[in-house]
């Protein structure tokens, strides 16, 4: 028995990307339980961990984010749906690190392969860090392509993809499309699932620092309740512009 396991542990490693099999070398000597743990409880115990914290993990993989090692664009989905699949969350915090560092190099078909992983595995830890570096970055640069894929996410019944489209425009502040951000609220307004109530008041809130009157007006016209209008005031309370 125990070398039929070593045999399929061989072969899993035979098929690993060299890349991956080198991150997971760096990350399970860091493995600390009691973190594991914590990390865990955190995150409802929908995932295992290492639990490694983000500072020691992307020191401890610094030298495979280098030019000369980074993987290629072109192999780039396989990579990180091989990450995507493996049990420990951090290996998609990685995936999600990686996808950061090349946002300015995907091609505008990775949109395809981002709706995949926004809806697999599916958490703010990974779905808010794509939604406004990788989904926002294709905007910048593929905004017709993007923007018909953004359509069709608002309408979705997943609430990731829809929490996607309320929040790719995040960090865009004077390029904000803001009728196209206020009539995504518009159809999510109703809608009492807490991750969509959190993100109208996240970009709210942000958008305040850019345009206050717009978003005082928008939240008041509108009805804006709950903790989409708490989140949403929060900023211009604290600067007292309320």
């Amino acid at each position: 028995m125990s070398q039929l396991k070593n045999q399929s542990v061989d072969k899993q490693r035979k098929n690993m990307h060299q890349w991956i099999q080198a991150v997971k070398e760096a990350l399970i000597p860091l493995s600390n339980v009691e973190n594991a743990q914590f990390m865990k409880s955190y995150m409802r115990g929908q995932y295992a961990f290492y639990g490694i914290q983000s500072g020691p993990r992307r020191a401890a993989l610094k030298h495979l984010f280098s030019k000369d090692q980074i993987p290629a664009i072109d192999e780039l989905p396989d990579v990180i749906d091989e990450l995507w699949k493996l049990p420990e969350r951090e290996y998609q915090m990685v995936a999600v690190d990686l996808l950061i560092k090349l946002k300015t190099k995907l091609p505008v078909s990775m949109l395809q392969d981002l709706e995949r992983w926004i809806t697999t595995k599916s958490w703010w830890d990974t779905v808010d860090m794509l939604a406004t570096h990788n989904v926002a970055g294709l905007f910048i640069r593929f905004p017709e392509e993007t923007a018909a894929c953004i359509e069709r996410w608002r309408k979705s019944d997943n609430i990731w993809l829809r929490r996607t489209a309320l929040l790719y425009q995040l960090k865009l502040k004077h390029n904000t499309d803001i009728e196209l951000l206020f009539s995504i609220i518009r159809e999510n307004q109703s809608d009492k699932e807490f991750f969509i109530q959190k993100a109208i008041g996240w970009v709210l809130r942000e958008y305040s620092k850019t345009d206050s009157e717009a978003v005082i007006e928008f939240i008041e016209q509108q009805q804006i309740e709950g903790l989409a209008k708490r989140e949403g005031l929060k900023w211009l309370e604290k600067h007292g512009q309320l």
